[in-house]
């Protein structure tokens, strides 16, 4: 391990030692099955695509997924903004997607809704592509008024966090500890 990669992990340990626990992983669970239970409710009988955005979206579609207990297809894309352009519809694609979106219901699954950029240019995408709904499911939805469109929300969300530097539960603090079982805020 060189000095540099060592110095990162020593950091990112000592991150999450400091850092802010906002969420329990028993409160996310919660949160959870109350998603799955509005998103059933609203897509049980329509045949959806499940789009996860990658990688902040891997772990809410492990969670989620097995929650959805009727028909549905997964996929996943991954797209990011270029640079820092603020104009939404500017992806630098990583994965485009491959399905057929054509009268589909679509839902998107994503870690978290900041200023949603990147969220509201895949959902354009995937409507232009022809799906004939394109729905939202975030497990954050951060509290503040720098979104891309006024008033912007998800369809579906788990939980709404102050605006704050969150990790876990999908979200990382410098590509590490997405894998943090509870959803964690730096140290103000």
């Amino acid at each position: 391990m060189t000095h540099d990669s060592q110095s990162l992990l020593d950091e990112v340990r000592q991150v999450r030692a400091e850092a802010d626990c906002l969420v329990s992983p028993e409160r996310i669970e919660q949160a959870l099955d109350d998603m799955a239970a509005a998103i059933t409710e609203r897509l049980a009988n329509s045949n959806p695509l499940i789009y996860t955005i990658m990688n902040g979206g891997l772990v809410l579609a492990g969670k989620i997924l097995p929650r959805l207990d009727f028909p549905l297809e997964v996929a996943y894309l991954h797209a990011t903004r270029y640079g820092h352009a603020m104009n939404g519809t500017l992806l630098d694609w990583r994965v485009r997607p491959t399905q057929d979106l054509r009268d589909r219901s679509v839902l998107v699954l994503d870690d978290i809704l900041d200023e949603g950029y990147t969220l509201l240019a895949v959902m354009e995408h995937l409507r232009n592509e022809g799906a004939s709904e394109v729905l939202s499911a975030v497990l954050v939805d951060k509290q503040h008024n720098r979104k891309a469109q006024p008033d912007m929300r998800p369809d579906f969300c788990g939980l709404e966090l102050p605006d704050r530097f969150l990790f876990g539960c999908g979200m990382d603090y410098k590509g590490y500890w997405r894998n943090a079982p509870g959803i964690y805020a730096l140290k103000e």
